[in-house]
């Protein structure tokens, strides 16, 4: 990861120093700021409503996310990238969410830095990294993070999907993944799958697959409460053929790459949420000021008030222990606390945030047309999605070293 800015003693730079402390104190850091500005003037269309309604991906949408750089943020330059930093990813990808109200193609573009690209770069071989990065960076290929099963999501080790090895050296994949973010969009797909279900966790290994290999079979958009814009379905793996060089790492490493992934995915997978939040509560703070109820604004009123109180309190606390897990990563020291406080923090307080914001705004936050219902269900899927929220609370209770 090109995102260690620290020197040899484990310490961070004086200028990573600096940024980390800015990120946390500047609510309006110029980084966050300027791609929020960036996204309000190009990510704005009639159509978010019918593709919400339809379940449609924007594919333009997606590809100018791409040609602002903002795909390969975290990525080696040899392929396209950009190398910056954790901390410099998290507030533009947080600007990301603030000014962009598709919360469904934040959530696909933060998806594909954060879990497939990272992932891609850091376990893939050489001739995969080189055939795909500068393509998943470009935006002109979409990856896709397969790990879920239909009876395996917190318990996410107890795979059934099988790949068993032949006399040649291929592997044959048979199974189903189910709840594949970008499935029905992707051109390979990050799967996991068992290549010996006697050793459990440790039989798990990664595979590399384009989209188009005979035997994966890509199930239909499937519809859901929230996020409707990025795109979601099962893949199937019938007697679906790859050759050795699809395997990411060594047979069995698969349980290793996949938590190392999650660990970035917890602390900041929920970013485009936090920056989402930032918006609702915006949003709230202009509507109680100028919404008027017995001559004068709902904002006047204490009941109205201390909800949005409670939204600043939830997005302050999001921010700030998602850019000390940025900085704990910087360091090169565990996030893994962190990161569950983040996650957990994120989720429920968006949750909470947009909910309150259909309080405060009334039938009007009830209905389609303004958009605040639609807040509320995209924020909702946080406490499920990259962990729910009892898994972050066991893993803090671990931590805290409390009996598993």
């Amino acid at each position: 990861m090109n995102a260690i800015d620290a020197s040899t003693d484990g310490e961070p730079n004086a200028d990573a120093s600096a940024l980390i402390l800015g990120a946390m104190l500047d609510n309006d850091h110029p980084l966050k700021r300027g791609v929020a500005d960036w996204a309000r003037e190009n990510l704005t269309d009639d159509t978010l409503v019918e593709r919400d309604h339809s379940c449609t991906f924007w594919h333009e949408g997606f590809k100018r996310i791409a040609d602002r750089g903002l795909l390969g943020i975290l990525a080696d330059p040899a392929y396209g990238g950009q190398g910056r930093s954790l901390t410099e990813a998290v507030l533009e990808l947080e600007g990301l969410g603030l000014g962009c109200r598709d919360d469904g193609l934040v959530f696909a573009a933060t998806s594909t830095v954060l879990t497939f690209g990272l992932a891609l770069e850091r376990f893939g071989s050489d001739a995969q990294r080189n055939e795909w990065l500068p393509k998943i960076i470009s935006g002109d290929a979409v990856g896709s993070f397969s790990m879920t099963e239909p009876e395996s999501g917190s318990d996410a080790f107890s795979l059934t999907t099988t790949a068993l090895k032949t006399e040649d050296g291929s592997y044959v994949l048979n199974g189903e993944k189910a709840w594949v973010t970008m499935a029905p969009v992707a051109d390979v797909f990050m799967v996991f799958a068992t290549t010996n279900p006697d050793l459990g966790r440790w039989g798990v290994t990664a595979f590399l697959i384009p989209a188009d290999t005979p035997g994966l079979i890509v199930g239909n958009n499937q519809p859901k409460m929230g996020m409707r814009t990025t795109p979601f379905s099962s893949i199937t793996f019938e007697n679906c053929t790859v050759p050795a060089s699809a395997l990411m790492g060594a047979e069995g490493s698969g349980a290793s790459i996949f938590s190392s992934s999650m660990e970035a995915e917890r602390g900041f997978l929920l970013v485009g949420s936090v920056g989402a939040l930032e918006r609702v509560m915006n949003d709230s703070v202009d509507y109680a000021r100028t919404r008027e109820q017995f001559g004068q604004p709902i904002g006047s009123f204490q009941g109205v008030s201390h909800q949005i109180a409670e939204i600043k309190l939830a997005h302050e606390s999001a921010r700030l222990l998602m850019y000390k897990a940025a900085a704990l990563q910087q360091r090169g020291e565990s996030s893994m606390m962190a990161a569950a406080l983040s996650k957990l923090a994120g989720s429920e307080g968006a949750l909470a945030g947009a909910l309150a914001a259909v309080e405060v705004h009334g039938a009007r936050g009830y209905v389609s047309e303004y958009g605040v219902e639609r807040d509320l269900r995209n924020l909702s899927g946080g406490v499920i999605y990259g962990g729910a929220s009892g898994i972050q609370k066991n893993i803090i209770a671990r931590l805290l070293g409390l009996p598993a």
